[in-house]
C-alpha cells in the first residue's frame, strides 16, 4: 500500500443516527415536567434540539436527527432540560457507540455538573536523573481545550504524588485567548527527605519515600479566584523516559486535588435512545471498479433473483442498509429506472392482489423511497414550505375529535381552520406537477407501466399505484414531519403537531381517492372529508398523478421563483473594516436560494445583502487563530471577503458543502485562497502585507464538492463492502444452498432468499464475494500500514481511552474477519 505524504491512502467518514424515545422518572417531587427538551452534543457542543413537550412527568420526543460527523470527537451527549434548567445527561463515548448500534437502549440520567466529558489533548516529557531521585517533567503544548463563554486562558497544575501520599504541585503561567496553548515549561521535583547536594552519596538506601504517579491538570482561568476545569492525565511514574501526547481525561476521585469530586452520582431519571454509528473506510476509486460494474449492470441479469442488486437487498436483514447506498450509485450512474423496473416486474408477478401491490417493505418499496428522498428534496421544499409555513405561523386551532377537546362548540371553528390548511396542502401538491423531477416521473410512469400489464381490467391501478408512493409515502411524511426533511427549524408545540397529523391523514386519503366512509378509521374524521372531498378534488388528483407519470416526464418550465434550499441566523464579519472587535459580528438571518445568498436583520425582513451565486468565487473553513473563533468560514467574493461563524460544527459542514456545490461550475472559481484572516494589515497564513495577492493554499477538492446531483460513490461502495462483510455468514449459506439445489432441485433447505437459477445465483454470489474478499485484503493491508507507521503516543494516537485511528478496535476487528473468511 503506498502512502502519499505519510499519509493513509483512504479516508474515513462518519456517520451518526440518534433516535431520542421517551424519558421516565424524571419528577423527583413534581407532579409533572414542565417544557421538557433534549439537546445532542459532540464535546458539550450542541448540534440539535428537540421540540418542547410541556408538562408531562415521562415525556415522550420520539425525535431522529442524522447527520455526518464533520470533526474529531470523544463524547455523544444527551441532555435534558426542563426550561433552561438541566436535568440530567447521557454521555457516550466515542468507541463504545457501536455497542449501542440499532437497540433501544435504556439509559440512567447523571447530573449535568459531573465532569464527565473534556477534550483536548496534551504534550508531556518526563526523565527522571540522579538515580531516579529527581524528575524533571515538561509540559510542551495542549490543543483542542474546550472553549468556555467564548474564551479559553488556559494553565497547568503539575502535581507529584509519592508512595506516601504526600504531593508537591507546581503550576504553569497562564496563556491568554488560546485552545491551543504552548506552554514549553519544565518543572523539576525531587523526593522528600533527600538533600539535592548529598543525594549522590546515598544512593541505593532505602528512602522515606517514592515516585507514585505524576498528575497534569488544565484549568481556564474566570479570574485569580475562579477556574473551569478542562481535563486531567494520570501518569504512573515507572521510572523510564516519556515523551507522548495524552487525551484529557475527566477528574477522579483519587487524583481530585482541588476538590473531592468522583462519580458515583445516583440517577435523575432514564432516556430512551438508539443509536446508530457508522465509521466508513473508504478506498481509492480503482478497488472498487469490480463491484460497482456488478452493480450497475444488474437489470440486465436474468433472471432478477440471480442480480447483485436483488441478491443484496434480500440476503442483508434490513432492507433500508442496503437500499440507501445501491440507489445512490444507480442514481449518479443513470441506471436506476431499469433497475426498479426489473425488480418491479419480479414482484409484480407474485402479486394476486393488486390493492397490495408495493404496499410493504419490499426491495422496490426502500428503493422508491431512498430514490424520492434523493432526487425530490429539492422539489418537496418548494411544494410544501409556503402552506406549512403559514401553518406553523398562524398556529390555528384545528382538533375536530370530540374526545380530546374540553367544549364541543369548538369543533365547528376547528374544522373550518383545518379545512383551510388542507385546501392551502392540497392545492400546493395537485399544481406542482410541472415541477416533479425527471428521475421521480420516470420511476412512476415504469411502475405504471408494470402495473397495467399485470392487472389491465383495473381502470384505476393506474392512479393508486403512483399515489400510494408520491402522496402516501413522499408528501404525508413530511407534512407529519417537517422537521425531519428540514422544511422548518422552528420548535412545534403540541397543539401544531397535531394540526399537521390530521393535515397529513387528509391529504393522504384524498390522493388515494378515498371516497367511502366504510373506508374511514375514525369517525370523526368523516366530517372532515365530506367538507373537502368533492369532484373537483378528484379530477385534481387525476390529473396530478397523470401528469408526473407521463412517459416524457412533465414539460420543461422556467423556475421564475427562485428555491430556498437552506436558512437560517449565522454570525457575520466582513472584510475590509479596519477595526476589530465584538461590535463588527452580528448575527443575521441568512438565506441560500437556487439563484443568490442573501440576509437581513431578521426572518421576514428586507434583505440587507443578495450576492449572486455566480459572484461567490470559494467557500472554505476559516482558521480558528483567525478570530479565535470556532466553526467559522469564509465566501470569497470579488471585491470582499465575508467571514460567516456557524452555531456548531455540524451547521458549518451543511452551508461550506451546499454553498460549494451550488458554486461548484461557476467559470470564475479560484483556485487558490488566503485560509486565514487579513487583520492590521497581514495575511495571518502567509504574513503577507498585500491584501490583494493571490492565495497561499488551493482551494478544497473534497470528494463533497461536486455538482449537487452527484453522490459519493465510492464511499455508498465501501458501505456495500462493510455490510457484505457483517454478513457473509448468510452470504455463504445462500451460496451452499445453489451448490445443493443444482444437485437436488426443490426446497430443501430453510433460505432468506428465493433461489429460481442457483447456476446463475451461484454465479452472482461467487463473483460478488471474491470481490468482497478483495476489498477486505485491502483494508487490512491500510490498516496494518496505518498500525506500522503510527506511534501510539504521538498527536495522531493520543495514549487515552480514545484512539481516532482505532488501532486496537481494528486488530481485535481483523483477527473476527480472519475466521470468517
Amino acid at each position: 500500500m503506498t502512502m502519499a505524504e505519510g499519509k493513509p491512502n483512504f479516508r474515513v467518514v462518519e456517520r451518526l443516527k440518534i433516535k431520542i424515545g421517551d424519558a421516565k422518572n424524571l419528577g423527583k417531587g413534581h407532579s409533572s415536567l414542565r417544557d421538557g427538551h433534549c439537546t445532542i452534543t459532540l464535546d458539550q457542543e450542541e448540534i440539535f434540539r428537540t421540540a418542547t413537550i410541556e408538562k408531562a412527568i415521562d415525556p415522550f420526543w420520539g425525535e431522529e436527527f442524522e447527520f455526518e460527523i464533520p470533526r474529531r470527537f470523544r463524547y455523544l451527549g444527551v441532555c435534558v432540560y426542563e426550561r433552561d434548567r438541566p436535568l440530567g445527561r447521557v454521555t457516550v463515548r466515542r468507541d463504545q457507540l457501536t455497542s449501542f448500534n440499532d437497540k433501544d437502549h435504556w439509559f440512567p440520567l447523571r447530573p449535568l455538573n459531573v465532569e464527565s466529558e473534556v477534550q483536548g489533548k496534551i504534550h508531556i516529557e518526563i526523565e527522571f536523573g540522579e538515580n531516579r531521585g529527581r524528575l524533571g517533567v515538561r509540559l510542551n503544548e495542549a490543543c483542542e481545550l474546550a472553549i468556555t463563554n467564548g474564551n479559553c486562558d488556559p494553565f497547568a497544575d503539575v502535581t507529584v504524588r509519592y508512595t506516601n501520599d504526600k504531593t508537591e504541585t507546581q503550576r504553569t503561567k497562564v496563556k491568554k485567548k488560546t485552545n491551543s496553548p504552548v506552554f514549553d515549561e519544565a518543572f523539576a521535583f525531587t523526593l522528600p527527605g533527600l538533600s539535592g547536594i548529598h543525594k549522590q552519596h546515598i544512593a541505593g538506601q532505602t528512602t522515606t519515600a517514592d515516585w507514585a504517579e505524576l498528575i497534569v491538570t488544565l484549568y481556564h482561568e474566570i479570574s485569580s479566584s475562579n477556574t473551569v476545569f478542562l481535563g486531567q492525565v494520570t501518569i504512573p511514574l515507572q521510572g523510564r523516559t516519556v515523551s507522548a501526547w495524552y487525551f484529557l481525561q475527566p477528574r477522579t476521585r483519587k487524583s481530585s486535588l482541588r476538590e473531592d469530586q468522583g462519580f458515583n452520582y445516583p440517577s435523575v431519571g432514564s432516556l430512551r435512545l438508539k443509536i446508530h454509528y457508522t465509521a466508513d473506510h473508504v478506498l481509492p476509486s480503482h478497488n472498487y471498479e469490480r463491484l460497482k460494474h456488478l452493480l450497475i449492470n444488474s437489470h440486465a441479469v436474468v433472471p432478477t433473483t440471480a442480480s447483485t442488486v436483488y441478491l443484496l437487498g434480500e440476503i442483508i436483514p434490513n432492507k433500508i442498509d442496503s437500499a440507501q447506498p445501491i440507489v445512490r450509485i444507480l442514481l449518479h450512474h443513470g441506471q436506476i429506472v431499469q433497475t426498479i423496473k426489473s425488480l418491479a416486474y419480479w414482484e409484480i408477478s407474485k402479486v394476486t392482489d393488486a390493492n397490495t401491490i408495493f404496499r410493504g417493505n419490499s426491495l422496490v418499496s426502500k428503493m422508491m423511497d431512498e430514490s424520492m428522498h434523493i432526487s425530490g428534496m429539492r422539489y418537496l421544499h418548494e411544494t410544501l414550505r409556503p402552506p406549512l409555513e403559514r401553518l406553523l405561523a398562524e398556529r390555528r386551532p384545528c382538533e375536530i375529535d370530540p374526545a380530546r377537546v374540553k367544549d364541543t362548540t369548538v369543533i365547528s371553528h376547528n374544522l373550518a381552520n383545518l379545512k383551510i390548511y388542507v385546501e392551502d396542502v392540497f392545492k400546493a401538491i395537485t399544481t406542482s406537477a410541472l415541477k416533479c423531477p425527471t428521475v421521480m416521473c420516470q420511476l412512476f410512469h415504469t411502475l405504471k407501466e408494470v402495473a397495467i400489464k399485470y392487472f389491465p381490467e383495473n381502470k384505476e391501478i393506474k392512479y393508486s399505484v403512483v399515489s400510494g408512493f408520491i402522496f402516501l409515502r413522499f408528501f404525508a411524511p413530511a407534512i407529519l414531519g417537517p422537521r425531519l426533511f428540514d422544511l422548518t427549524k422552528e420548535q412545534i408545540d403540541s397543539q401544531t403537531n397535531r394540526t399537521l397529523t390530521l393535515v397529513s391523514k387528509t391529504i393522504q386519503s384524498l390522493g388515494n381517492l378515498v371516497c367511502s366512509r366504510s373506508n374511514f378509521k375514525e369517525e370523526y374524521m368523516s366530517s372532515m372529508y365530506q367538507a373537502v372531498y368533492t369532484e373537483q378534488h378528484v379530477t385534481a388528483v387525476r390529473q396530478f398523478l397523470e401528469i408526473i407519470s407521463a412517459s416524457a416526464g412533465p414539460l420543461e418550465c422556467t423556475q421564475d421563483t427562485p428555491v430556498t434550499l437552506k436558512e437560517g441566523m449565522l454570525t457575520k464579519r466582513a472584510q475590509g473594516r479596519k477595526k476589530f472587535g465584538r461590535k463588527n459580528f452580528k448575527q443575521r438571518y441568512f438565506k441560500l436560494t437556487t439563484r443568490d445568498l442573501s440576509y437581513a436583520k431578521q426572518k421576514g425582513k428586507e434583505s440587507l445583502c443578495t450576492i449572486t451565486l455566480s459572484d461567490i468565487l470559494a467557500v472554505e473553513r476559516l482558521q480558528q487563530e483567525s478570530f479565535n473563533k470556532n466553526n467559522m468560514f469564509q465566501i470569497i467574493q470579488p471585491e470582499r471577503i465575508l467571514y460567516i461563524q456557524a452555531n456548531n460544527c455540524v451547521e458549518e459542514k451543511e452551508w461550506v458543502d451546499l454553498l460549494t456545490k451550488m458554486c461548484f461550475s461557476n467559470t470564475k472559481r479560484l483556485t487558490l485562497y488566503h485560509p486565514a484572516a487579513f487583520i492590521n494589515g497581514t495575511w495571518l497564513c502567509c504574513k503577507s502585507n498585500n491584501e490583494r495577492t493571490k492565495g497561499c493554499q488551493e482551494v478544497s477538492t473534497s470528494v463533497d464538492h461536486i455538482q449537487t446531483s452527484s453522490v459519493d460513490v465510492d464511499r455508498e461502495l465501501s458501505r456495500i463492502h462493510a455490510l457484505c462483510v457483517t454478513h457473509i455468514d448468510r452470504f455463504d449459506s445462500v451460496l451452499k444452498a445453489c451448490e445443493c439445489k443444482a444437485v437436488y432441485p426443490g426446497d430443501r433447505l430453510c433460505l432468506p432468499i428465493l433461489i429460481e437459477d442457483p447456476k446463475t445465483t451461484f454465479l452472482t454470489l461467487s463473483t460478488l464475494r471474491e470481490i468482497i474478499y478483495t476489498l477486505e485484503q485491502e483494508h487490512r493491508t491500510v490498516l496494518r500500514t496505518i498500525a506500522r507507521e503510527t506511534k501510539y503516543g504521538s498527536k495522531q494516537a493520543p495514549i487515552g481511552d480514545d484512539n481516532y485511528l482505532l488501532l486496537a478496535g481494528r486488530k481485535d476487528l481483523s483477527a473476527h474477519h480472519q475466521k470468517v473468511w
